[in-house]
């Protein structure tokens, strides 16, 4: 596997755009919540490393991976102020096609907000093949995907700002 043994969750500091006026949401399902929890830490601490007031973190969980789109679409419908949002999910595969029909599902709806409203709507829903797979994309041996979707969120939102107001 090409992921064996890396940390995958590295990134240059001087690379991160300043985030301190930033309002980030973030939207966590609630299925495997080990997981996504861990996920939700990762996330929530970088963006707070990177100067992101408390307040200005938005944390909303959902039931499902499938539930992170409109979860996304209804905080950025009724709040304005959001610059950008994080959906966290896992998905395991199992016995069935269920795994397949809810990864295809999520990533479209996710991608489907994130051009509807014009922001960065960032996905960070694991699709692993197991449980440990999942628990070494969450905080294990190959970093947190959370802190790669912090990271991404920032760069994204610094992009969205600086096309639109020139800064």
């Amino acid at each position: 596997m090409a992921t064996d043994g890396k940390n995958l969750s590295h990134y240059e500091e001087e690379s991160i755009p300043d985030a301190s006026k930033m309002v980030i949401a973030i939207v966590v399902s609630e299925w495997n919540r080990s997981i996504t929890d861990n996920l939700k830490d990762g996330a929530y601490q970088t963006l707070i490393q990177r100067g992101i007031n408390p307040e200005n973190i938005i944390v909303s969980y959902v039931p499902g991976s499938f539930e992170l789109s409109l979860g996304a679409s209804l905080l950025l419908e009724f709040n304005a102020n959001i610059d950008g949002v994080i959906c966290l999910g896992s998905v395991i595969q199992g016995e069935t096609r269920h795994f397949d029909f809810v990864c295809q599902a999520t990533a479209n709806g996710i991608k489907d907000v994130a051009l509807k409203y014009n922001k960065a709507v960032i996905f960070g829903v694991l699709t692993d093949n197991t449980m440990q797979q999942a628990i070494d994309r969450s905080g294990g041996k190959h970093g947190n995907k959370g802190i790669e979707c912090a990271i991404a969120a920032i760069k994204m939102v610094a992009i969205h700002d600086k096309l639109k107001y020139g800064n």
